[in-house]
């Protein structure tokens, strides 16, 4: 951020003109075009510039009110709420081992790799887990859902085979930090979250979830509602979060502000400046990291093409929300080809 906000957008954003905000309009017409014709599966698209709202389209019936499963989007929001945590004592550091939070676990005499995982390997996705040396390297999230204790399956597989410190995408390492939340801050991390990071922000609190049961759907589909847990409660860190467009866009603009909101320091500076800098190639703490030509990007990702681009040097956050569906069309081509070539220097 290369100014101080004159207003934030707790409770309503404020809009302007896309020409008053150093985009041009002409190519804002060419993305709403592609939106329309070649990206279908997009229900929630916002270009957020110097804290303004310059473009803003929803399909497939969907609005601005309409929370929206965001997948792996869940991951990130994660990772603020452990900062949040780090911050205020209930968690000493990331070098704190892994194990350390789970007394009730003994691992075997011969599990080294085990007993050295951090909370800064589960941040930055390289903890080594069991499935590294199946045929396609897929985690095995359905098979996980069908356990009675998802914990005990995790831990089970943590550190078998592979090597600490080699990037290694897991959805069930985040998990673990969900639980880590919890067991040190007495609350889920869904109500962790209402209490430290969404109502400061004036985003949607999140109901607590009925989880009738853990079929396909309920757990990665259709079903999916609020923030949905575990068997044992703990709420899912890997995915699982419904949210609105406009929400994912005020935890973006809580950290172009390093973590500042409306005279409070919601995250610390450092957790911002740390969670967004390269631990590992082209990844923070469960940021990815992107630059394209001079420009420098953090975002989100979530499985189905859900994206959260936060672009600091040009003030510049955009919010895409799409359906679950496989396979979707790369997203970063419409920064390269309609937003970044018209916006002005922040």
């Amino acid at each position: 951020m290369n100014h101080s906000p004159d207003y934030w957008p707790t409770l309503n954003w404020q809009t302007a003109e896309p020409l008053h905000m150093g985009l041009n309009p002409a190519k804002l017409q060419e993305l709403d075009t592609a939106l329309t014709t070649r990206y279908k599966s997009i229900n929630g698209f916002l270009i957020i510039r110097q804290g303004h709202i310059v473009f803003e389209r929803y399909n497939n019936g969907f609005g601005p009110d309409n929370p929206q499963n965001v997948a792996s989007v869940t991951k990130t929001i994660l990772s603020a709420l452990v900062g949040i945590a780090i911050d205020a004592g209930y968690i000493q550091n990331v070098e704190q081992k892994v194990l350390d939070f789970f007394p009730e676990f003994t691992p075997a005499p011969g599990e080294i790799q085990k007993k050295a995982i951090t909370i800064r390997h589960l941040l930055t996705m390289t903890a080594p887990f069991a499935w590294q040396s199946t045929a396609k390297g897929y985690e095995p999230l359905d098979r996980l859902r069908r356990q009675k204790n998802w914990v005990e399956f995790i831990l089970k597989i943590l550190g078998e085979r592979g090597q600490i410190g080699k990037f290694q995408y897991s959805s069930v390492g985040t998990h673990l930090l969900s639980v880590i939340l919890t067991r040190t801050t007495g609350k889920s991390a869904r109500a962790f979250a209402n209490e430290n990071l969404f109502r400061p922000l004036g985003m949607r609190e999140i109901p607590e979830p009925d989880m009738g049961t853990f079929s396909l759907d309920d757990v990665f589909g259709k079903n999916v509602k609020g923030w949905i847990n575990d068997p044992q409660g703990y709420t899912t860190g890997g995915w699982g979060l419904t949210i609105t467009p406009r929400d994912m866009a005020r935890f973006a603009y809580l950290y172009l502000n390093n973590g500042y909101w409306d005279g409070k320091q919601i995250i610390s500076q450092e957790w911002v400046k740390n969670s967004t800098s390269e631990q590992v190639k082209n990844y923070g703490y469960l940021w990815w990291l992107r630059e394209s030509g001079s420009e420098f990007t953090y975002f989100a990702a979530g499985y189905g093409g859900s994206y959260i681009y936060c672009t600091p040097a040009k003030d510049l956050i955009v919010v895409i929300a799409s359906k679950m569906s496989p396979k979707p069309l790369d997203r970063w081509p419409l920064m390269e080809e309609f937003i970044f070539p018209t916006v002005e220097q922040g």
